[in-house]
């Protein structure tokens, strides 16, 4: 039976950060990863933000495999006939250091994978977990089909579904509320007509969220990333409300719809499908999050539920990087102490806590509440939408005040005790 200090299982952003900085401290560490290459299983199309990074991996990102530096941020609310795209370009998104960047994920991953080789880690492609070992009740490793191997700390680093966090009992049956279905499609364009689309120079790139009748009535958005030479395109739908929905409704069908909106069909006419594939997505917020730690093991990123849906940023990259630096620092600690418990690689849910990560968690804990309300996909965007039609619509009878066309609106669609309740909710987030 073989033996290493560290066994992380999956090679995602959070296993590959706690490997990365385990490594460069000595320890002797080992990433296996079921797919076939490091990020060969991830399909998230999206952003990684690093201001929160920097202050944990601070010499990590000038040769960075990044896409494009978001320099634009939209957000267009959909009604069935209609929508609203708010955009804002501001100065502070071009300042040094870059504030974001869009990634593909099976470039990105392999990219750190080989950053975490560079230290003196392995990272084990292929390689599939069927069973934890354990001895006395402590977490003492893990076991595949053909081998087993021991070591002082098990980091479960294995994508939202944990198999390895439920192994080790530190997770509940899954809540299907606690979840959301992302579907997704890499699209090829041009680089210049991604340019001339968006408004934009070589090397910068634009973020833009959707939501409204798009996810008819469920809670979710659509999402469009620019990368270099392709646009990361998708839906997300709540899995419960998926589950309930009669009648029932299919997420590619939602997404034919999506891609074929006219204003999604300007964006990507004449590109080219390269990439479909889907995805669960933690949006359990603080409810979702699981046990994080027991005697021999610690859960980081998805995993342990490490993502914040704010409905105008979508976050989970960066925190998945620093829950495993954190995650990191924990088993250095216990290593120092040679003392592996429960107790003291609870540091690491103490660093949690004291970090941005469940600090920002905690602060729209009641995201998921708002983001539930169906009126909030059916009712608001058809309202702002009727408004600023009703504003900028010039026909052949005189035109009354602007004043007096909002008060008209408010008076008539606001003045409920639903869209009242709506609103004092919202002083939660």
């Amino acid at each position: 039976m073989e033996k290493v200090e560290v066994v992380v299982v999956g090679a995602g952003l959070a296993g590959l950060a706690t490997a990365y900085v385990l490594a460069e401290a000595g320890v002797e560490a080992l990433v296996v990863e079921r797919g076939d290459y490091p990020g060969s299983k991830n399909v998230t199309g999206g952003r990684l933000y690093l201001e929160p990074v920097r202050p944990y991996l601070p010499d990590l990102w000038d040769a960075a495999p990044f896409e494009r530096r978001v320099v634009k941020e939209r957000l267009t609310m959909m009604a069935p006939q209609a929508s609203i795209t708010v955009e804002l370009n501001s100065n502070n998104f071009r300042k040094e250091p870059a504030y974001s960047f869009t990634v593909l994920r099976a470039t990105f991953d392999q990219w750190l994978a080989e950053k975490v080789g560079e230290k003196g880690a392995m990272v084990v492609p292929g390689y599939k977990v069927d069973d934890l070992l354990t001895e006395n009740g402590r977490v003492i490793g893990i076991r595949s089909s053909d081998a087993e191997i021991q070591a002082n700390v098990v980091v479960a680093a294995d994508g939202i579904l944990s198999f390895i966090a439920e192994k080790a009992g530190l997770r509940q049956r899954h809540d299907p509320h606690n979840f959301a279905i992302g579907v997704k499609e890499v699209i090829e364009l041009p680089e210049e007509k991604i340019q001339d689309r968006f408004g934009l120079q070589e090397g910068q790139g634009a973020a833009q969220l959707f939501f409204g009748s798009i996810t008819d009535g469920m809670m979710g958005g659509g999402f469009l990333y620019t990368n270099r030479k392709s646009l990361s395109l998708g839906l997300v739908i709540g899995i419960h409300d998926l589950m309930v929905k009669q009648p029932t409704v299919q997420p590619h069908d939602l997404m034919e719809a999506f891609k074929a909106r006219p204003e999604i069909q300007a964006l990507i006419a004449g590109g080219n499908p390269v990439e479909y594939s889907a995805h669960t997505i933690p949006e359990g917020g603080l409810r979702g999050i699981p046990k994080l730690v027991a005697d021999g093991i610690v859960v980081v990123g998805d995993a342990a539920g490490l993502a914040l849906n704010q409905a105008v940023t979508v976050r989970g990259m960066d925190m998945a990087l620093v829950s495993g630096v954190l995650a990191a620092r924990a088993i250095l600690h216990a290593r120092e102490k040679n003392d592996f418990s429960a107790a003291t690689l609870a540091h690491y849910e103490q660093a949690l806590r004291e970090s941005f990560i469940l600090k920002d968690i905690t602060t729209f804990q009641h995201m998921s509440e708002i983001l539930s309300n169906p009126r909030l996909f059916n009712e608001y965007p058809q309202i702002a939408c009727d408004l600023f039609e009703q504003i900028l619509w010039i026909g052949a009878s005189p035109k009354e005040k602007m004043s007096s066309t909002a008060l008209h609106m408010v008076r008539q669609k606001f003045l409920n005790p639903a869209v009242l309740g709506d609103l004092w909710g919202m002083r939660k987030v």
